[in-house]
């Protein structure tokens, strides 16, 4: 898998199953301030063009605002026109004709880069000459992710941010792995993250929520160390043991919940001890299996002799 499709991956991943978290990003740019719970509509993000398809990574209809955002992993200095060319299919896609007048409104849109160069801009800009002498720029904002620190992410709820933020240490990654006082800072790091990110989302009953991102964090991590493995070992014990507890914890509350709708005390029971000595033996992967499938379960029950 390439480093583009991971991030790829990554970022689709919480625009799809984790959508509010695009919302604190929202406001940031474009200086909005929907609240968390606003209704989000995902669209299309395949536009057919005469010469072929365009897929965009994200397009949300938030009230009847469209908003268009892409997440680059590089500075590309193609990007503001194949922004234009993007947000041009998508404002015909959703053109308003009234009599003979068509009303063409291009969407809100922003660039995301994961890393930068001294060079990348601050706003994407492409300007329009027309026959009449009229001048427009077509602009796009930029979010840079070098320049969230930790606190400011955490402070502005940015956390579809996090995931990314190991990136800053990419080129240091062989240096981080032989200095072991440089390793602890980032464990450090990784720790205060963890407790952050705890706060921000167990505590508000997000645990699967905290669980699932702290995953994807986990994926980035290990794909900027994948030469370093004391690294990843030690990001995985600081950031991967909490993420175990919880998922042992909702699939043990499930397991309880099938307990109780047989209808059997000794049948709750059963499974709870079942589900313990699955997560004592390192067989944690099978909890889901046994929650949901009969037979499965039974085998179990045989297995450990319960």
């Amino acid at each position: 898998m390439t480093n583009n499709t991971i991030f790829d991956d990554v970022f689709r991943t919480m625009v799809e199953k984790m959508t509010y978290l695009v919302v604190p990003l929202i406001n940031e740019v474009f200086h909005t301030s929907y609240p968390e719970d606003v209704k989000i509509v995902h669209l299309r993000n395949e536009h057919q063009m005469e010469d072929g398809e365009l897929i965009t990574d994200a397009r949300l209809l938030i009230g009847d605002k469209v908003y268009h955002i892409e997440c680059q992993s590089v500075d590309d200095t193609t990007m503001s026109i194949r922004m234009f060319e993007y947000d041009l299919a998508i404002a015909l896609e959703n053109r308003r004709k009234v009599g003979r007048m068509f009303f063409v409104e291009f969407p809100r849109s922003c660039v995301i880069y994961l890393r930068t160069t001294r060079n990348t801009p601050d706003v994407e800009e492409v300007e329009l000459l027309f026959p009449d002498g009229q001048v427009c720029v077509y602009r796009v904002p930029t979010v840079k992710l070098e320049r969230y620190t930790k606190d400011s992410i955490f402070e502005k709820n940015l956390l579809l941010l996090l995931p990314f933020y190991v990136m800053r240490y990419e080129d240091a990654a062989h240096t981080i792995g032989e200095d072991s006082e440089k390793l602890q800072g980032l464990l450090k790091e990784y720790e205060d993250i963890r407790i952050n990110l705890e706060k921000e989302l167990s505590t508000a009953g997000r645990s699967e929520l905290y669980t699932d991102l702290n995953k994807l964090i986990i994926r980035i991590s290990n794909y900027i160390f994948r030469e370093e493995e004391k690294v990843r070992k030690g990001v995985d014990e600081v950031m991967g043991g909490k993420v175990l507890q919880l998922e042992s914890e909702r699939l043990r509350e499930e397991g309880m919940a099938i307990g109780k709708a047989e209808g059997k005390a000794e049948g709750e029971a059963r499974l709870s001890a079942l589900i313990n000595r699955l997560i004592l033996e390192g067989r944690s992967d099978e909890i889901q299996k046994v929650v949901t499938d009969v037979n499965r379960r039974q085998e179990l029950y045989s297995e450990y002799k319960l």
